[in-house]
Protein backbone atom coordinates (compact mmCIF):
# COMPACT_ATOMS: atom_id res chain seq x y z
CA UNK A 1 0.00 0.00 0.00
CA UNK A 2 0.92 3.67 -0.32
CA UNK A 3 0.18 6.83 1.64
CA UNK A 4 -1.25 9.73 -0.39
CA UNK A 5 -1.10 13.44 0.46
CA UNK A 6 -2.87 16.04 -1.71
CA UNK A 7 -1.96 19.70 -2.08
CA UNK A 8 -2.68 22.65 -4.36
CA UNK A 9 -6.31 23.38 -3.58
CA UNK A 10 -7.62 26.85 -2.91
CA UNK A 11 -9.92 29.64 -4.04
CA UNK A 12 -9.99 30.59 -7.72
CA UNK A 13 -12.27 32.72 -9.90
CA UNK A 14 -14.40 31.18 -12.66
CA UNK A 15 -12.27 30.62 -15.75
CA UNK A 16 -9.12 30.26 -13.69
CA UNK A 17 -6.78 27.32 -13.22
CA UNK A 18 -5.38 25.18 -10.43
CA UNK A 19 -2.93 22.30 -10.36
CA UNK A 20 -3.44 19.63 -7.72
CA UNK A 21 -0.60 17.38 -6.64
CA UNK A 22 -0.66 14.05 -4.84
CA UNK A 23 2.57 12.82 -3.31
CA UNK A 24 2.78 9.11 -2.61
CA UNK A 25 5.01 7.30 -0.17
CA UNK A 26 5.88 3.69 -0.82
CA UNK A 27 7.83 1.55 -3.23
CA UNK A 28 5.07 0.36 -5.59
CA UNK A 29 3.75 3.65 -6.98
CA UNK A 30 4.63 2.78 -10.57
CA UNK A 31 2.63 -0.46 -10.31
CA UNK A 32 -0.64 1.24 -9.35
CA UNK A 33 -3.33 2.99 -11.30
CA UNK A 34 -4.07 6.47 -9.93
CA UNK A 35 -7.12 8.68 -9.93
CA UNK A 36 -8.98 11.69 -8.63
CA UNK A 37 -12.49 11.84 -7.19
CA UNK A 38 -14.39 14.84 -5.89
CA UNK A 39 -17.28 15.44 -3.53
CA UNK A 40 -19.35 18.62 -3.59
CA UNK A 41 -21.48 19.73 -0.62
CA UNK A 42 -24.65 17.65 -0.40
CA UNK A 43 -23.61 15.36 -3.24
CA UNK A 44 -22.08 11.90 -3.56
CA UNK A 45 -18.43 11.38 -4.37
CA UNK A 46 -17.82 11.11 -8.11
CA UNK A 47 -14.96 9.97 -10.31
CA UNK A 48 -13.10 12.79 -12.08
CA UNK A 49 -10.23 11.05 -13.86
CA UNK A 50 -7.88 8.08 -13.67
CA UNK A 51 -4.62 7.04 -15.26
CA UNK A 52 -3.16 3.57 -15.78
CA UNK A 53 0.36 2.39 -15.09
CA UNK A 54 1.00 2.80 -18.82
CA UNK A 55 -0.36 6.34 -18.98
CA UNK A 56 -3.80 5.72 -20.48
CA UNK A 57 -6.33 8.25 -19.17
CA UNK A 58 -10.07 8.50 -18.68
CA UNK A 59 -12.20 11.51 -17.72
CA UNK A 60 -15.70 12.26 -16.58
CA UNK A 61 -17.73 13.94 -19.30
CA UNK A 62 -18.10 17.04 -17.15
CA UNK A 63 -14.35 17.74 -17.17
CA UNK A 64 -13.24 16.50 -20.61
CA UNK A 65 -11.21 19.11 -22.44
CA UNK A 66 -10.63 21.11 -19.24
CA UNK A 67 -8.81 18.76 -16.84
CA UNK A 68 -5.65 16.72 -17.41
CA UNK A 69 -4.38 13.91 -15.20
CA UNK A 70 -0.71 12.97 -15.35
CA UNK A 71 1.87 11.09 -13.32
CA UNK A 72 5.60 11.29 -12.69
CA UNK A 73 6.77 7.92 -11.46
CA UNK A 74 10.27 9.23 -10.70
CA UNK A 75 8.73 11.69 -8.22
CA UNK A 76 5.97 9.35 -6.99
CA UNK A 77 3.45 12.05 -7.80
CA UNK A 78 0.16 12.32 -9.68
CA UNK A 79 -1.26 15.65 -10.86
CA UNK A 80 -4.58 17.10 -11.88
CA UNK A 81 -4.34 20.22 -14.02
CA UNK A 82 -7.68 22.04 -13.94
CA UNK A 83 -8.39 24.78 -16.47
CA UNK A 84 -11.47 26.85 -17.29
CA UNK A 85 -12.83 26.19 -13.83
CA UNK A 86 -16.54 26.57 -13.17
CA UNK A 87 -18.45 27.11 -9.91
CA UNK A 88 -19.81 23.58 -10.23
CA UNK A 89 -16.24 22.27 -9.94
CA UNK A 90 -16.26 23.36 -6.29
CA UNK A 91 -15.62 20.26 -4.18
CA UNK A 92 -13.16 18.41 -2.01
CA UNK A 93 -10.81 16.57 -4.35
CA UNK A 94 -9.40 13.19 -3.29
CA UNK A 95 -6.39 11.46 -4.74
CA UNK A 96 -6.58 7.68 -4.87
CA UNK A 97 -4.71 4.58 -5.98
CA UNK A 98 -6.07 1.29 -7.20
CA UNK A 99 -6.31 -1.32 -9.92
CA UNK A 100 -8.45 -2.18 -12.91
CA UNK A 101 -10.95 -5.04 -12.77
CA UNK A 102 -12.36 -5.92 -16.20
CA UNK A 103 -11.46 -2.40 -17.39
CA UNK A 104 -13.25 -0.82 -14.41
CA UNK A 105 -11.17 1.40 -12.13
CA UNK A 106 -11.27 0.31 -8.49
CA UNK A 107 -9.68 2.79 -6.05
CA UNK A 108 -8.62 1.24 -2.76
CA UNK A 109 -6.30 3.80 -1.13
CA UNK A 110 -7.24 7.44 -0.53
CA UNK A 111 -5.67 10.74 0.39
CA UNK A 112 -7.14 13.17 2.92
CA UNK A 113 -8.60 15.54 0.33
CA UNK A 114 -7.98 19.15 -0.67
CA UNK A 115 -10.64 21.86 -1.03
CA UNK A 116 -11.19 23.56 -4.38
CA UNK A 117 -13.54 26.56 -4.40
CA UNK A 118 -14.47 28.33 -7.63
CA UNK A 119 -16.21 31.62 -6.93
CA UNK A 120 -16.18 35.25 -7.97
Amino acid sequence: QVQLVESGGGLVQPGGSLRLSCAASGSIFSRLAMGWHRQAPGKQRELVAHISTGGSTNYADSVKGRFTISRDNAKNTVYLQMNSLKPEDTAVYYCNAGVYHFSEYDPTMWGQGTQVTVSS
